[in-house]
């Protein structure tokens, strides 16, 4: 028998020697690495798995990143509400519900890859150390940012910062040749949670509340008394795209518009037992007209305050029905500066509805189509289209029956207003082609336009200028062709959007809303509602026997 035939014959016999014999040596070292098996609780599996990768996994593994990577996929397990907020984000995250953040107090917009400084906030950081209206921010702290396709994010994180430290901006000003340098002292900016407050009718206030933080209540009572000086002695609050925030905040605004010993929401869950809470009878507005706006992003908080109204045959809640989150969250504060917001109740309506939708843990993308489903059905568009689950039937305190399983049916449905809507005025909204003329047409004729003393002022200005031909042949610029017909049935709205968002440049929210609701359908019909005097729901009629 030759060489080679001899090694074709045992080479298999040595392989399977080699595999054997490396088996028993890695059992043997992890045999006396681990004690032969590895001893834990239930609870602390994850941590004797993450153990035995940092101690024995043939790569080094970076375990911070592991963790960090693993947190999230435990979470999506759970409720949709449920959920990981890295150390890196939370700040950002509590900033938008505390009602203030540090930075330098200005809002800006992105123009053509630059960023354009839209308003100086009266007293804030940057007003105080001389910026205006109009002017670009071309570096921060010598770096860079025109032209280098700075996200909005990446800006807004490299101009907020810790208080009282310093942010070098290097401005470009139209009435400077060269760059203009101002050292801004970082401060305190509030955050606004109650967007505008105005007399939209005779005798009727309109509040647009966008979300529940810490400082709500307080805006909504300095709202009301502004409201109360001018007279008005009803009131629409507009929760539509409000999609939550503080219950407590919620609570205090129910409060002002209950008698004493109401009830206003309760909550129950496995570790926590019912908790109810009632009206204290201090309410300002406790005989006051109401009606709530209320739509299909209107989540939370929203549905607490839209419930409570209902229930008690408080008033009216005019609109679509909402999102359907009936979950209480629990931050959970980590030692690293992350935190767990964690699903630890739900809420009910006083008539004892659970307001949350249907969902299956860990199949958190099916709960995303929930909107799009509800888009795709028809339910944005008919009333009809709805599904009511009718075995979840409740009676308000006069008798009227609502239903649970999934957001607040309105008392009046009012279907998404299409008219005017076309594909040339959808293209020229998504593309953001007519937010970026309204910019420009604002920096162009600044002087202008500034010297206007009301919005209402500025507003008869625009209506006598052909803003419609500047902005079709400013988007025929940017790559977006005339479309005659469809921009004729879309005029009205185009204008209007072009009027409202001019006047914000100047006015801010003050100017913006009344221009860009005064046609708004749901609205209309709350002051139609109110001025009929019908806001108070009635008890149901009974049928002859």
């Amino acid at each position: 028998m030759d060489k080679n035939k001899r090694i074709a014959i045992w080479l298999p016999v040595i392989i399977a020697a080699s595999i054997a014999l490396g088996i028993f040596i890695g059992n043997h070292y992890l045999s006396i690495s681990t004690g032969k098996f590895r001893n834990y609780a239930s609870g602390n599996k994850i941590n004797a798995i993450l153990d035995i990768i940092d101690e024995q996994y043939v790569d080094t593994v970076n375990m911070s990143q592991l963790v960090e990577g693993a947190i999230p996929k435990i979470f999506s397990e759970l409720d949709p509400h449920s959920g990981y907020i890295p150390a890196a984000d939370a700040q950002m995250v509590n900033e938008e519900l505390e009602g203030s953040f540090s930075g330098i107090g200005v809002s800006f917009n992105l123009q053509t890859d630059t960023i354009l400084v839209i308003s100086v906030i009266p007293g804030g950081p940057s007003e105080k150390a001389g910026l205006l209206a109009g002017d670009r921010i071309i570096t921060i702290n010598d770096s860079l940012f025109a032209g280098n396709n700075s996200s909005q994010g990446k800006i807004m994180k490299t101009l907020r910062g810790a208080k009282n430290s310093v942010v070098k901006l290097g401005i470009k000003r139209s009435t400077s040749q060269d760059l203009l340098y101002f050292n801004v002292t970082r401060g305190d900016v509030p955050v606004n949670s109650v967007d505008v407050a105005y007399v939209v009718r005779e005798g009727v206030g309109y509040i647009k509340v966008n979300k529940f933080a810490r400082t709500t209540y307080n805006e909504f009572i300095t709202a009301i008394a502004k409201l109360k000086q001018q007279n008005c002695k009803s009131f629409i609050i507009d929760l539509r795209g409000n999609t939550g925030g503080y219950m407590d905040a919620a609570i205090n605004m129910i409060n002002e518009f209950m008698a004493n010993g109401r009830l206003i929401v309760y909550t129950e869950g496995k570790a926590f037992p019912r908790n109810d809470v009632y009206a204290n009878g201090t309410g300002t507005c406790q005989d006051a007209p109401i009606v709530v706006l209320t739509d299909e992003f209107s989540g939370s908080a929203s549905e607490i305050f839209a419930g409570a109204i209902q229930d008690n045959d408080r008033g009216l809640i005019i609109g679509r029905r909402t999102y359907g989150k009936g979950l209480v969250q629990s931050q959970i504060p980590l030692s690293d500066g992350s935190a767990l917001r964690l699903t630890i109740a739900r809420y009910y309506t006083p008539s004892g509805r659970c307001i949350q939708k249907d969902y299956e843990l860990g199949k958190t993308d099916e709960y995303d189509q929930d909107l799009f489903n509800r888009f795709m059905h028809g339910e944005f568009d008919s009333a009809d289209s709805i599904k009511i689950n009718n075995s979840l039937k409740y009676q308000t305190s006069l008798g009227r029956t609502v239903y649970g399983g999934g957001g607040i049916m309105p008392d009046i449905f009012i279907p998404r207003d299409t008219s005017g809507v076309t594909s040339y005025f959808s293209n020229v909204i998504n593309s953001g082609v007519l937010n970026l003329f309204t910019l420009e047409y604002s920096d162009n004729n600044r002087e202008k336009l500034s010297s206007f003393k009301t919005y209402q002022e500025l507003y008869n200005y625009l209506k006598k200028q052909p803003l419609l031909d500047k902005f079709t042949n400013y988007a025929v610029s940017k790559g977006i062709r005339k479309r005659v017909t469809l921009i004729n049935i879309s005029a009205k709205l185009i204008e209007n959007q072009l009027h409202s968002y001019i006047v914000r440049n100047f006015f801010n929210d003050e100017g913006f809303y009344p221009i860009f609701l005064k046609d708004d359908v749901t609205l209309l019909k709350a002051i139609e509602v109110i001025e009929q005097g019908k806001s108070m729901p009635q008890a149901p009629k009974q049928a002859k026997q």
